[in-house]
């Protein structure tokens, strides 16, 4: 129920009115104290003594008959011709409706879009058991710049023309959530097979050995250096399904997340200062920030490192 912005009663005030003149008071007394007319705190009155409490809350505008509706074999056969993929002026042809109203009728029913006939594929979530089981690659280009870009000053006239690009190679563990990322010139098979050496070393130095590694279909990774790379390391190496992002979803999610906090979270004065808030963000991420999908706790929570070990890495 939506309460005009002008309205003097609501279903509290109403029942405080009724009570009001039940106890004793006039009508028109209770009506002055309310701000409103006599005659609608009678109404309200009549209302409660026919329906009790359920007399005082707002009714629907909307008609008890409406003998110029659309009868409802025709709405029928107007959405089965929508789930046949007509459009709606074909279906107006067809069912003798102007177009007008087969919008509305396509409106109600939540057809208006042709993609709204496909129904949305059922969210399958998944999560490897243990540490290393399983490793998510991605990569997101960011732009160069030498001063506060147009994200902040709303100024987009103001370029960087001819900077160039800097590449945020990121890895995720699909157990732990614990996260790792560089910033490398390009996104080509050497820098690819340069930063898996890096994620690697990374994750063994907090006693998580990786097994399997899942990535996009990028030419980086699908290069015959990284495919080398990946079997040196013992490394089991998996590819999304074309055009499914979702499948990588882990990845893509923590690239959203690093955007928000930490790329366009402050004022940059530059891609280098950028780039030396991204160590002290991501140890925030993996050590302190909660994380809703591991019940609020931090990523290296799953770990479940001993006092020696954690005085040893967080130092």
């Amino acid at each position: 129920m939506n309460i005009h912005q002008n309205a003097r009663l609501t279903p509290k005030g109403r029942a405080l009115l009724v009570r009001r003149i039940l106890a004793g008071e006039s009508a028109r007394a209770a009506a002055a104290a309310c701000g409103i007319s006599e005659r609608t705190a009678r109404s309200w009155l009549r209302r409660y003594r026919a329906q009790g409490e359920g007399g005082l809350i707002d009714r629907s505008s909307r008609p008890r008959c409406s003998p110029r509706r659309t009868p409802q074999p025709v709405v029928d056969r107007v959405v089965a011709l929508r789930r046949q993929r007509w459009t709606g002026r074909r279906i107006a042809a067809a069912v003798g409706l102007s177009p007008a109203t087969v919008s509305r009728v396509l409106r109600r029913a939540g057809l208006c879009r042709l993609r709204d006939l496909q129904p949305a594929p059922p969210v399958r979530r998944y999560e490897r058991q243990t540490p290393g089981e399983l490793l998510h690659l991605d990569i997101k280009k960011l732009g160069r710049f030498s001063r506060a870009g147009h994200r902040l000053t709303s100024d987009k006239t103001q370029r960087c023309r001819g900077a160039g690009w800097e590449f945020v190679h990121v890895a995720i563990d699909d157990h732990t959530r614990i996260a790792f990322s560089k910033i490398l010139p390009d996104e080509r098979s050497e820098s690819a097979v340069t930063f898996l050496q890096a994620a690697v070393a990374y994750y063994r130095s907090l006693g998580v050995g990786i097994r399997r590694l899942l990535t996009d279909n990028g030419s980086c990774y699908r290069s015959r250096a990284f495919r080398q790379a990946c079997r040196r390391l013992g490394i089991r190496h998996r590819f999304t399904r074309p055009y499914t992002p979702r499948t990588n979803g882990k990845a893509e999610r923590f690239i959203q997340t690093a955007l928000r906090e930490w790329a366009y979270a402050r004022c940059y004065q530059s891609s280098q200062q950028r780039a030396a808030h991204l160590n002290p963000w991501l140890h925030d991420y993996n050590w302190h920030r909660p994380h809703a999908s591991l019940g609020y706790n931090p990523p290296m929570s799953r770990l479940l490192l001993t006092r020696n070990n954690l005085l040893r890495l967080h130092s």
